[in-house]
């Protein structure tokens, strides 16, 4: 691979991790999150350069290899970079080594949102936009695609949201409903197998004080999990597993 590409490494503490001590996806989304801020600062259109022109960057979907088992005490190397934005939405890529092994792989899309009126912007509202190093590299190919329940789920319980889980925008955080969306399992459920990818989608904001219910359906090939405030999908989430010896 060649081009721009932002780096930083991550101790996995035990705070990032379940009761077997392995990394929670919201973990990941975490770290990703740091990273695509970090990178959007170095590139001159970072929260701190675009609340200047009362507009944000709000991320739409993210999509999640998991390669290889990540525990407590493993140090993550992450690489990520911008693609050329389309029709208004900008992905990013991530890869994620422990040493010379690739462990996890990332993608994720955003939209750049005006502030005052919630419209999506194009990509000519940035002003670094023009001589910015954009990365046409993928390290996946992302399924950006989730199941819609339209209320065929079983309702696993209900939540009224807290300004903690909230970010600067004042909704709540993306990485936030990995962890409201995994306590859709049981510690039984979980104890034999591991995350093998997931993928989350943010369809509406949340505000602190709203309540939302979750409701689940399993398939064959994963399981999906819709919060809803109001009978409204605001979030969706599937995630597929693997069993201890796989």
């Amino acid at each position: 691979m060649s081009g721009y590409s932002f780096e930083k490494n991550f101790p996995v503490l035990y705070s990032d991790c379940d009761h077997k001590d392995e990394v929670r996806p919201s973990a990941l989304l975490n770290f990703a999150q740091e990273v695509a801020g970090q990178s959007a600062d170095e590139l001159k259109f970072g929260y701190k350069d675009t609340i200047i022109d009362r507009c944000g960057f709000f991320i739409a979907t993210t999509c999640c290899e998991i390669l290889s088992p990540i525990r407590v005490g493993d140090i993550l190397h992450f690489s990520s970079w911008p693609l050329t934005p389309r029709h208004g939405i900008f992905e990013r890529d991530y890869a994620v080594k422990r040493g010379e092994e690739t462990v996890a792989l990332l993608a994720s899309r955003w939209c750049l949102v005006d502030l005052d009126t919630q419209k999506i912007l194009p990509p000519e509202r940035l002003k670094a936009h023009a001589a910015c190093p954009y990365r046409d590299e993928r390290v996946i190919t992302p399924d950006w695609s989730l199941p819609k329940l339209r209320g065929e789920g079983k309702e696993i319980y209900s939540m009224q949201t807290r300004l903690s889980h909230c970010d600067h925008f004042r909704h709540v955080n993306n990485a936030k409903y990995a962890d409201f969306f995994m306590d859709c399992f049981s510690e039984a459920e979980l104890e034999n197998k591991s995350v093998k990818s997931f993928r989350i989608s943010y369809v509406k904001q949340v505000k602190a004080g709203e309540e939302v219910a979750f409701f689940r359906k399993d398939f064959e090939e994963g399981t999906a999990i819709e919060a809803c405030v109001n009978g409204e999908a605001t979030t969706r989430f599937f995630v597929a597993f693997k069993g201890a010896n796989e």
